[in-house]
């Protein structure tokens, strides 16, 4: 495995654990020295430019087991506001794997159908399969963060839904779904540069939306919100891990050493063929 040049291990320098939210420096690089070109550097390392990529084998290896009989399969969780790079991490990280073994979700407003269920319906039905690296593009959160926020349910409704999120993933990380939760923390300003700049590219104004700007107003209540996630919610079995997102070369690289770390922990190799190789060597030869 290549070295990444952390001082710590990279699950140690993001959890969340003990993090105050409205303190949050969103540009530093914690673990690794602030330096963009050696970062994308290790990145490439770790995807693209080894004969066997890391993540990609690990998940390729995860994959075959999952097509072998094995039950277990791993989750990222991506949350975070507006332009704090979620997408990018989804096309950049995961992007680089083999896409048969990614079950990727992306959670927008609920729709007709979903609102007649419990909040949690839409979710179970996106876990990911046996062998599969699931995304969540946003997830259950939402429904204790933008319902917070906005006032859509009273208190004593999404109060409650803390112990219900940490049984529902407990109960998941029993059926063999390793949980990596992350989330991307931006600061206003580089949210305000990366908002600006999609006005100012044609090709971007598809991604922007005037609710983009009012929901700067309310910075503080979701840094509240966040707060009472980690504080509640960060468990063993599904960890948070808080991500400074103003620099996307640490985001990437930070999301890929988490997941490498998480696929490392179910020691992982390459499942036993369920046929005698020789002989089909034998009669490959024949045909």
């Amino acid at each position: 495995m290549a070295k990444t040049n952390w001082s710590v291990p990279v699950t140690e320098a993001l959890r969340a654990e003990g993090v105050q939210v409205a303190e949050f420096d969103a540009s530093a690089t914690p673990g690794f020295r602030p330096d963009k070109k050696l970062g994308a550097k290790k990145t490439a390392e770790l995807l693209i430019e080894q004969r066997r990529p890391v993540l990609a084998d690990l998940q390729e290896k995860l994959y075959a087991n999952g097509r072998s009989g094995d039950s277990r399969s791993v989750l990222l969780v991506l949350q975070g506001m507006d332009t704090s790079g979620k997408g990018g991490i989804v096309r950049h990280v995961i992007g680089s794997v083999d896409p048969q073994g990614v079950d990727h979700a992306a959670f927008g407003v609920p729709t007709a159908e979903e609102r007649r269920h419990h909040y949690l319906w839409r979710v179970r039905r996106q876990l990911p399969r046996p062998g599969q690296l699931g995304v969540f593009d946003r997830s259950h959160y939402e429904d204790v963060l933008v319902v917070r926020v906005h006032d859509m349910v009273p208190p004593e409704v999404w109060r409650k839904r803390f112990a219900e999120i940490n049984t529902f993933e407990r109960k998941a990380a029993e059926s063999g779904i390793t949980i990596v939760k992350v989330a991307l923390l931006i600061s206003l300003e580089e949210q305000r540069k990366r908002l600006e700049q999609r006005l100012d590219r044609p090709e971007k104004h598809w991604k922007f939306s005037p609710s983009d700007i009012d929901e700067r107003a309310h910075v503080a209540a979701y840094q509240e919100a966040y707060q009472e996630v980690f504080d509640l919610t960060d468990t063993e079995y599904a960890p948070w891990y808080a991500v400074p997102a103003d620099s996307k070369w640490y985001a990437r690289l930070a999301v890929t050493e988490l997941l490498i770390d998480a696929l490392g922990t179910l020691k992982l190799d390459w499942p036993a063929a369920h046929f005698d190789v020789e002989e089909q060597r034998k009669r490959l030869r024949k045909s």
